[in-house]
């Protein structure tokens, strides 16, 4: 007759590893120093066992649970995938599960990621409202923040400056180097609503860098916005290519850069020779594209080791890390040279 399934429990690792229950709670919670003779037995014990802590009585108990969540607009972008991918790698190595949560602006989105005691939350977006990451905070709850907006007003949150700020700068200033003056920038779309402002620090960057290297003194004439999808970008962008002059297009990523290519191509416009076209983020869809597209890559892997780092030390020394930034890498393609 076949044994009835029985719950392995903390004695009866304790029993198998030969130590005492407190010890086996020790080594479980890394909270207390023990012996390395003692900590490998407790170690093989939960192996030979498949013990597995009851996660929800540890968080009644107000326990860790080694559980982040990471908070994102977009998350079908590449750009999300591989940060997400360097995120999870660096947290597994450290003992944390990490989980990518598309945002979602409701009280009861919040009040979800509260209830479920997470230990850190990790928030990339343009659009989550800044009371939200403020509730956070209030609960306790560690917040790291990849910084894609202005957030000098949110304190008591780690914060990472990816440097998309100074990356569409320089966009900007190396399509100026080229002798290129009529430049336009490509918003995001959005079914929802959820379009960029002079928060944005993308927007931001390429409306401040016009003004300062004189091309324009109302640079907002020169973005295209507020499309639902990707059909609607395309049509805004032949249409304004009927009214004005373009000689170099900005793209928010890689993905808006080749729709507003693909509207330049259509219109008999070569690239680059008649039109220059940068994007962000270093996606495949612009190494393949035809041209390939220039871009400025974000140092996804160093940020992703960072946030991990530093949310660390926020879980478990409570202690709010001094910002770090990184720099973008501008990469040339055949988008912007050769003719």
């Amino acid at each position: 007759m076949q044994e009835k399934y029985r719950k392995i429990t903390r004695k009866d690792v304790a029993r198998e590893a030969g130590v005492t229950e407190t010890i086996v709670s020790y080594v479980i919670n890394n909270n207390r120093y023990v012996d390395k003779e003692k900590r490998k037995r407790v170690e093989e014990a939960i192996k030979k066992l498949h013990y597995r802590p009851n996660t929800i009585a540890r968080a009644l108990k107000g326990k860790k649970l080694n559980n982040i969540v990471f908070i994102a607009d977009q998350i079908d972008t590449e750009h999300f995938s591989i940060l997400m991918s360097e995120l999870d790698k660096y947290a597994y190595d450290l003992g944390y599960v990490i989980s990518l949560c598309a945002n979602r602006n409701t009280q009861e989105f919040v009040d979800g990621i509260i209830s479920r005691q997470y230990d850190g939350v990790i928030i990339s977006s343009i659009s989550f409202p800044k009371e939200f990451i403020q509730q956070f905070i209030r609960a306790g709850i560690p917040v790291m923040l990849l910084v894609n907006r202005d957030y000098d007003d949110i304190e008591g949150a780690g914060k990472i400056n990816t440097g998309l700020y100074p990356g569409m700068r320089e966009s900007v200033r190396y399509l100026v180097s080229l002798g290129r003056r009529n430049i336009i920038y490509i918003d995001r779309y959005s079914q929802r609503g959820h379009f960029s402002n002079r928060e944005d620090m993308r927007y931001r960057g390429f409306v401040e860098e016009m003004k300062e290297c004189g091309i324009s003194q109302n640079p907002e004439k020169c973005v295209i916005t507020g499309c639902r999808d990707a059909g609607q970008v395309k049509e805004r962008v032949i249409e304004y290519l009927r009214c004005h002059g373009v000689d170099a297009i900005c793209g928010r990523n890689d993905r808006m850069a080749c729709i507003a290519m693909q509207a330049v191509q259509s219109q008999g416009y070569t690239i680059p020779k008649d039109i220059a076209v940068v994007g962000f983020d270093n996606a495949t869809v612009g190494q393949f594209s035809v041209p390939p597209l220039t871009t400025m890559e974000i140092q996804r892997r160093r940020i992703a080791e960072t946030t991990i780092r530093m949310l660390r030390l926020m879980i478990e020394e409570g202690k709010v890390p001094e910002e770090v930034a990184y720099p973008t890498n501008l990469i040339i393609r055949e988008s912007t040279r050769g003719f």
